[in-house]
């Protein structure tokens, strides 16, 4: 790695400022697409890319008016493009990606870990949490990343919240605090750094800042009893990174009402100076409409964003606008404070530069699919909650001459019409049926229109359960079951996930080999 002094030498004013951009790369961009970034890495010496899978997928494309492409090989592809963005720059560039799951929040045919709110259910098991990061930390390496822009610390303390829930490991500071130190923890084992996300805490809301500007009405009283509280308890075990969330907190700004994201009472005033955060800071995507739509001249957001106390400003779309921007406006102290910073994360990215090089993916990828699988057969075991009725309840059931319904889309494509279709033959399959074993898999993650449910589903599961005696294994986020009268049923019992692992797990449950050991960690 480069001495920082001597680098420090040689680089202009406009250079240090380049390395404090990070834009966005796309996957399965064009060669045209590929070459305008490489253009602009050299060009402007940039500092960082933020790899996304395509200018398609659901991080960038918010409307959802582009399709995206399945790529089996996206992998290979990201490897291969970071060795070709790595040749063209000056200085090593930190790769960053978001993988709170894994790579497979971003890259198709990866292996897949279960989300935080499944994490959330573990009790007393922060070694399986650390294992999670390790691995995932793992295939990031494999990949030449050095940066995963993970977890997330935000609580869960809206139901209705349509970006964070599935997201967070619930809505206890506590627990949300010790599953986080754990999961960093297994990710610096393998040298992978970290970034706690997304301050000051965006867990109560009801608005995407993807969409819009998100409102937090709470007092700064409130908010550091819950909202700051793992920021807090995090930053004092030592993290690399804080990610700043495109927020509206009138109650940490006396004087200032823009953003968290771009403001200075929140970033400067209570991160640094109150919380003692002394790492880097690192916007969150600069392209959200919560601020991207409010400034349209170009290079002012970046400004505004560096000037609040950002270190890196990430998926910038005006580079050098934005450069010269903060060139104009900025004091020579204020680069130099974010360059050293973002420098010395450079040094600790590439102090163990071979191990993020000189892995052979396709080996590596096939062993840890095995890995994996093993590791997610713990979580499913330990994850695995009892919400209603007891294991005796489930008993007697299993010894009556009861009926399996399951109800899941198997295919993204299907119509309210093919659905409809199908849930009249279900209605003439367990009509004169007493006992029903429901599979129950949401379409959706999030909360956007009852989960992905038709109202005419929703109301046939609710009947069932008013109507029959039913046993019901859900396989999905337990918010959904908001919507569904667990209370009257024989039992119903929470697996989280709709891998085979996890169906595995609740098939032995329910024939009685083995306790359901999880405990949810969100209200219903």
């Amino acid at each position: 790695m480069i001495d920082l002094e001597s680098v420090k030498k040689t680089l202009t004013i406009h250079q240090k400022i380049g390395q404090l951009f990070m834009p966005a790369a796309f996957i399965n961009d064009t060669e045209d697409e590929i070459l305008r970034l490489e253009k602009l890495i050299k060009t402007h010496n940039i500092g960082s890319l933020c790899f996304f899978h395509s200018r398609a997928s659901a991080a960038t494309n918010y409307e959802g008016k582009k399709k995206v492409v399945y790529n089996k090989n996206s992998f290979e592809t990201l490897r291969k493009l970071i060795e070709r963005y790595q040749s063209v720059s000056k200085i090593p560039l930190l790769i960053a990606i978001d993988a709170e799951w894994g790579l497979a929040m971003r890259i198709e045919n990866t292996p897949q870990y279960p989300y935080a709110i499944t994490l959330g259910a573990i009790q007393n098991a922060n070694d399986l949490l650390f294992e999670v990061g390790a691995n995932i930390a793992k295939d990031c390496k494999a990949a030449g990343i050095h940066w995963n822009l993970a977890p997330v610390v935000d609580i869960n303390n809206n139901p209705d919240n349509p970006v964070i829930g599935y997201r967070s490991f619930g809505e206890d500071r506590e627990q949300v605090s010790q599953k986080a130190i754990a999961l960093i923890k297994g990710m610096e084992s393998e040298n992978i750094l970290t970034s706690i996300k997304h301050f000051p805490g965006h867990g109560d809301t009801d608005t995407d800042s993807h969409l819009g500007l998100p409102v937090i009405g709470k007092s700064k009283e409130e908010l550091v009893e819950n909202e700051l509280y793992p920021f807090q308890q995090i930053i004092n075990k030592g993290v690399d990174s804080v990610m700043a969330g495109h927020l509206s907190v009138p109650g940490l700004t006396t004087k200032d009402s823009r953003p968290s994201s771009i403001n200075k009472d929140i970033i400067t005033d209570l991160l640094r100076n109150e919380m003692g955060f002394t790492g880097v800071v690192i916007s969150d995507a600069l392209n959200m409409h919560a601020v991207s739509k409010n400034y349209p001249e170009k290079g002012m957001l970046e400004w505004l964003a560096f000037d609040a106390g950002n270190d890196v400003l990430c998926f910038t779309e005006h580079t050098a606008e934005g450069i010269e921007s903060i060139f104009n406006n900025a004091t020579e102290e204020q680069i130099d404070d974010s360059f050293q910073r973002i420098w010395e994360l450079k040094e600790k990215a590439f102090r163990n530069s071979n191990s993020n090089t000189n892995v052979n993916s396709i080996t590596h990828l096939e062993l840890d699919f095995l890995s994996c699988s093993h590791l997610n057969r713990k979580l499913a075991e330990k994850s695995l909650t009892l919400l209603q009725g007891d294991k005796k309840g489930i008993a007697t059931f299993r010894d009556t001459d009861y009926c399996t319904l399951t109800i899941k889309r198997f295919s993204e494509g299907q119509d309210s019409h093919e659905i409809l279709n199908g849930l009249e033959t279900s209605k003439k399959e367990v009509a004169n049926e007493t006992h029903i074993l429901l599979l129950l898999t949401p379409p959706n993650v999030k909360p956007t229109n009852h989960f992905g449910f038709l109202d005419q589903e929703l109301d046939f599961i609710n009947q069932l359960i008013a109507t029959k005696k039913v046993v019901l294994y859900h396989f999905g986020n337990p918010l959904a079951l908001r919507n569904i009268y667990t209370k009257d049923t024989v039992a119903t019992v929470i697996a989280y996930q709709d891998f085979k692992e996890f169906q595995d797990v609740a098939t032995e449950h329910f024939l009685g080999k083995l306790e359901a050991k999880g405990k949810i960690p969100v209200t219903l």
